[in-house]
């Protein structure tokens, strides 16, 4: 299963009709999805959850570390703890997005519930970005295939961000700024104030093994599993919590992709 390098634009036939949200509700919402070879599958079955339940337009475009360089907008060296080769070009997307409108950044290892509309229709221009603020310290020494897991102020805020890309004050996140500048400034967002971070809904960045779904209240359901901790992609994980919605939405992805391939 190998990645269709390049963007995935979705206009469902009741996207005319949408509102709310961003500026310019009827162009795609950009939705820019960390990519890492390892995990090829994480991210279709991702890309797959998104466009089956969006009721907007929407454009997915996988950052993938090797095209960044080639083009010249990704030089750093990776570093011991990064877990993936994602976990700093991800502060390219107001880049990416030519400084303009509202962006998503997603990790790859997410399993969308919901309409996308739900999490667009959230944005408020007061904020520079906006996030789900964890308060998260992971119990495990490792995750994933064995990566090491860190532990940082503001863990996971940077793994799902809807950044408004326009705002003065992203516009420090050029591609010198990302190459150079240290972990805890970045995924703390040290280039913006506290009042300039607005907050999201712990449900659309839901992280499996920690945040709990609490019985007879649906403001606790997930609408975005975010498998942190490794998903069922990896053997070790193949039996963690949700982890049967994930493998019915990989063989959905699985079943279309063949007949589109037989069609």
């Amino acid at each position: 299963m190998s990645l269709n390098n390049g963007t995935t634009t979705h206009p469902p036939p009741s996207a005319a009709n949408a509102n709310g949200g961003a500026d310019n509700e009827n162009m795609a919402f950009k939705i820019f999805v960390g990519y890492d070879p390892s995990e090829d599958i994480a991210f279709q079955v991702c890309r797959h959850s998104i466009l089956k339940r969006s009721s907007i337009p929407v454009e997915i475009i996988p950052i993938i570390q090797s095209d960044l360089r080639k083009k010249g907008l990704y030089w750093r060296e990776r570093g011991k703890v990064e877990s993936t080769e994602f976990s700093f070009s991800r502060f390219l997307t107001p880049h990416l997005a030519n400084f303009q409108g509202w962006a998503m950044f997603v990790d790859c290892d997410f399993l969308y519930l919901a309409d996308i509309k739900e999490l667009r229709d959230l944005i408020d221009d007061k904020y520079a970005i906006m996030c789900v603020q964890h308060d998260y310290a992971p119990k495990e020494t490792t995750k994933m295939d064995g990566a090491v897991q860190t532990v940082y102020p503001r863990k996971n805020w940077s793994s799902m961000v809807l950044y408004n890309c326009g705002h003065p004050k992203n516009k420090v996140l050029t591609p010198e700024t990302v190459n150079t500048q240290t972990g805890a400034f970045l995924h703390r967002f040290q280039w913006l104030d506290d009042a300039e971070i607005g907050s999201v809904p712990f449900v659309w960045n839901f992280l499996e093994g920690h945040n709990k779904v609490v019985e007879n209240d649906p403001t606790t359901l997930p609408k975005a599993i975010h498998y942190t901790r490794g998903g069922p992609w990896f053997e070790a994980w193949k039996n963690c919590e949700f982890a049967d919605l994930w493998v019915n939405e990989m063989q959905e992805y699985l079943k279309e992709t063949k007949k589109e391939i037989v069609n």
